[in-house]
This record gives structure tokens, C-alpha cells and sequence, in this order.
């Protein structure tokens, strides 16, 4: 063990704590804070001998298994699971045409036939995909126990082992989810026009409103005023979305989500300057808080430096609602998306692990297999909130 005489660092800063003259240290803290060393970087010196004799091996006396769990943070659209069969069928109708009412409006001589049939209409889609991946994993036993002190240490370190397995499905399934919204997105982005309402531009609203020219995408999140605008458009629009209405699909269909279908995210950066700039000026709270639903740290990765810009940017090749492949789709400026529980989901989701022993090189194998369907429905209601700067004309 490496032993290092700290009296001069220490008198130093207790000169410096004690205050009435300029910080003067300026000791390399090398010196004092040990950063860990890789096993196959360990010095090939004394310093792993004791001081006493110089021979004794320093033996290890605590050892810490980092093993903490990870639940990530897609949001929640997992749905049913079933065990047989396969494809996924979801049927819609639409609403009957309203007619005369020809008992207040009789003619002598004129017949008024009952028999007529009237059919309904209805839509099936069928979804019939399935997507599956697998993580394999050796475990040994005998071969390890020689570098642990007791049993309870080697438990600790294969628990360790499964956990990380864990944790690498839990980020694959969470990256999964987050594509099955960013196609929402894209598609719902690219495909907005006059006659369907898929995409807020809150700079656009935020200006006609206002008047203010300056607001700007990129720092909007800052300014109080604009997170107040942002706030009322998405309630505003999550209460239009409980009318019956063709608007808000790009389907063009019949629908309605009233608050109990009603599924809201929002990326933390714009959550969290709703919270402190509506809340923290405010005394009745109530009447400005955001609906709460899933917030998400990004919508497809944090980027280099888990900046605004970075978290709140799409870029992908959508599948488009006709099932062709469409243009690549790169937008930044996403603050929220609201839509249909219906809309989306992960369906029949399916997570074993089988196992097999080899006893002629004792070591178990774990095969840890997981399949799902992620579906998107462009007949269903969904909204996404963005801010993009007006191109210059």
C-alpha cells in the first residue's frame, strides 16, 4: 500500500479555512484522492506490500459489488399480452348518417317502406409484425471462487452479472419504445397540412398571440412568458381532442380522446421550466400547472452533451401510415406530444430466459429472449407540440 505524508496540505488548508488572507494552496491533489487503479494497470512495485516486513501481500478488506438496478425511463404504453394465436386485430366503425324524419312530413297516397336494410360500416386493421432479440450469457462457477473470501461474495458478484443483463433489456426495449413514438412523430411532423391538425408549431402560436417577433426556438424554454403560452395551447388542445372530430388523425377518421385515453409526455427540460417558472410566481398553482403524464430526458438520445437542442431532437426514416418507407425526418424543438391510448403501443410482450449446463466445461449458459409488436395506428388522435424558428422569406 501506497502511504503519502499529507502535513504540508493539511496545514496549508487550515491556513486557507480560517480565511483573512488570499487562497494560497495550490497542492497537486494526487496527493490526496485516489481514483481506483484497473487490475491490469496495477504498479508491479512495493506498493501492494505491506510496510512492516516488505513482504506480506496487502490482502483485500471490503469489497463492494456495484449492482443497482435500472428501470429507465420510456414512458408506459406497454398493453396486453396473449398466448395464442397471432395477429393483432383492431376494428373501428364510424357514426350513421342522420336522416329525415318522414312521420312529420306524410303524404296522402305516398309509401313509407321499413324494410329497408341499412348497412353498417365498420374497418379492420390487422398487425401481424413481430420483433425479437436475444442476450446470451455464460456464468461459471468453480472457476471464479478463488477470487472471492465466501459464498456470499461470489452470490454477489453473479447477482451483479444477471443484473447487467437486466439492465442492457431494459434499455433495448426502452430504446425500442422511443422509436415507436418517434415514428408517431415524423410522420405526424411531415404529414400535417390544412385539414389535418398533427403538429404545433408554438413559435407560430406564441407569435400570432403575442405579437412578439423575438421569441426564438432555441432559448424559448427560458422565457416565462412563452411557458405560460405552451401550457394553455396543450391543455387547450387536450380538451379539442375530447370532441368528436377528424382533425387530429391522419387518417382522417371519426375520434374522440376524452381525458381517461388521453396519454401526455413532455421532455424534462420543458417540464422542468414549467415548474419552476409557472409555479414559482404564482400562488394558486392549480391554475397553471401542466397535466402530468410521462416525462422523458429525450425523445431518441441524449446527444453529445444532453443539450435542449440535442433531447429534443427526432432524426429517422419513418414508416409512413401506407406502410412505404418515407424521407428521413430530422426535427429539433420537440417540447410534447399528446395522443390516444389506442394510438400506440407494445403489445404481447414476451421476456424468458432459458438455460443450459455444459458439464465438461462447467459453465451454465443463459439465453435470455424477448419478443413484442410495436404498433402505431395513424387513425388515432395524436398531437405533437414543437418549436422551430419561421424561415426567412
Amino acid at each position: 500500500m501506497e502511504v503519502k505524508q499529507l502535513e504540508t496540505l493539511v496545514n496549508g488548508a487550515i491556513t486557507d479555512s480560517l480565511g483573512g488572507s488570499e487562497i494560497a494552496l495550490s497542492e497537486n491533489l494526487e496527493n490526496v484522492v485516489d481514483v481506483g487503479t484497473a487490475f491490469e494497470n496495477l504498479p508491479k512495485t512495493d506498493k501492494i506490500y505491506e510496510k512492516f516486513t516488505g513482504a506480506l501481500v496487502n490482502q483485500i478488506g471490503k469489497l463492494i459489488v456495484v449492482n443497482r438496478s435500472y428501470t429507465g425511463n420510456a414512458p408506459s404504453v406497454l398493453m396486453d399480452s396473449w398466448q395464442y394465436g397471432s395477429i393483432l386485430e383492431k376494428i373501428t366503425s364510424e357514426m350513421p348518417k342522420v336522416t329525415k324524419n318522414e312521420s312529420w312530413d306524410l303524404k296522402d297516397g305516398t309509401s313509407y317502406d321499413p324494410h329497408i336494410f341499412h348497412s353498417a360500416k365498420a374497418e379492420a386493421k390487422f398487425y401481424n409484425s413481430l420483433t425479437t432479440f436475444e442476450i446470451d450469457r455464460s456464468i461459471v462457477d468453480r472457476q471464479i471462487r478463488q477470487s472471492f473470501q465466501s459464498a456470499s461474495q461470489l452470490n454477489a458478484f453473479v447477482s451483479m452479472l444477471f443484473n447487467e443483463t437486466q439492465k442492457a433489456l431494459t434499455v433495448a426495449t426502452e430504446d425500442l419504445i422511443y422509436f415507436v413514438i418517434g415514428n408517431m412523430i415524423a410522420n405526424s411532423i411531415s404529414n400535417a397540412d390544412d385539414t389535418k391538425t398533427a403538429a404545433i408549431n408554438l413559435i407560430d402560436t406564441y407569435k400570432a398571440a403575442t405579437g412578439d417577433e423575438t421569441i426564438k426556438a432555441d432559448t424559448c424554454i427560458y422565457k416565462p412568458e412563452f411557458i405560460r403560452h405552451a401550457a394553455y395551447m396543450m391543455s387547450l388542445y387536450q380538451s379539442k381532442m375530447s370532441a368528436l372530430t377528424t382533425m387530429f388523425n391522419l387518417g382522417g377518421k371519426q375520434r374522440f380522446t376524452s381525458g381517461e385515453y388521453a396519454h401526455i409526455i413532455t421532455l424534462a427540460d420543458f417540464m422542468k421550466a414549467a415548474d419552476i417558472y409557472l409555479q414559482s410566481d404564482t400562488y394558486h398553482d392549480e391554475y397553471t400547472r401542466l397535466t402530468r403524464g410521462d416525462t422523458v430526458p429525450y425523445w431518441q438520445a441524449p446527444g453529445a452533451t444532453f443539450s435542449f437542442k440535442d433531447a429534443s431532437t427526432i432524426s429517422l426514416t419513418p414508416v409512413k401510415p401506407d406502410g412505404a418507407v418515407g424521407e428521413k425526418v430530422t426535427q429539433s424543438g420537440i417540447l410534447g406530444v399528446i395522443f390516444d391510448r389506442d394510438a400506440l403501443g407494445v403489445a404481447n410482450f414476451d421476456r424468458r430466459v432459458t438455460t443450459e449446463y455444459n458439464p465438461k466445461a462447467e459453465f451454465t449458459n443463459y439465453f435470455y429472449k424477448q419478443d413484442a409488436r410495436y404498433f402505431n395506428d395513424f387513425n388515432e388522435q395524436f398531437l405533437v407540440f414543437y418549436v422551430k424558428d419561421s424561415e426567412a422569406v
